[in-house]
């Protein structure tokens, strides 16, 4: 005679290998639904935004590198130009070679990758070491304020000629 109280339909429902088979594929199909909908809300990131303004350009001296924004990713160089004269850029701080962050080195004025020892000068173009390139330069303009500003949304290569863009450096 089979037992007919609720704790022998719980033993004959979870204690049998149907009852045991029934219970993975119900707690697997609820797995793949609850999955399902997760996938259909996608993560928002919140990433910092493209453009910041970095100060006025007469608080940039010649043949200088400014540091201030490298947890940014970019460094602020005003150097004389032959051909253009004083001009203000935004570099990437991020190395050609494999993607280190390079430091600047005052008193040799170059930028060294401490990753793969790959050389920089002032104005990016590289000489030194395995970086296959120069370091790419941000966007930059001056703002309605007077303010220099950075925007990390436009970046421009040397060896694709971008360099020559009046966007990829301000004259001061």
């Amino acid at each position: 005679m089979a037992d007919k109280s609720r704790r022998g339909f719980l033993r004959t429902i979870f204690g049998t290998w149907f009852g045991i088979a029934w219970t993975a594929l119900t707690a697997s199909a609820a797995g793949m639904t609850l999955g399902t909908i997760r996938f259909l809300y996608p993560n928002a990131l919140s990433e910092p935004p493209s453009k910041f303004k970095v100060g006025f350009p007469s608080d940039f001296e010649t043949g200088q590198v400014d540091n201030r924004f490298k947890d940014q990713n970019a460094w602020i160089v005003r150097i004389r130009d032959p051909q253009l004269g004083d001009i203000i850029y935004a570099l990437s701080t991020t190395c050609t070679h494999l993607g280190c962050t390079p430091n600047w080195l005052e008193g040799e004025q170059k930028f060294k990758c401490p990753c793969h020892g790959s050389g920089f000068k002032i104005t990016g173009v590289n000489f030194e070491g395995p970086a296959p390139r120069p370091l790419e330069r941000w966007a930059i303009r001056i703002a309605e304020d007077g303010q220099l500003e950075v925007d990390k949304s436009k970046k421009f290569q040397k060896e694709l000629g971008q360099w020559d863009d009046p966007e990829s450096y301000v004259k001061v």
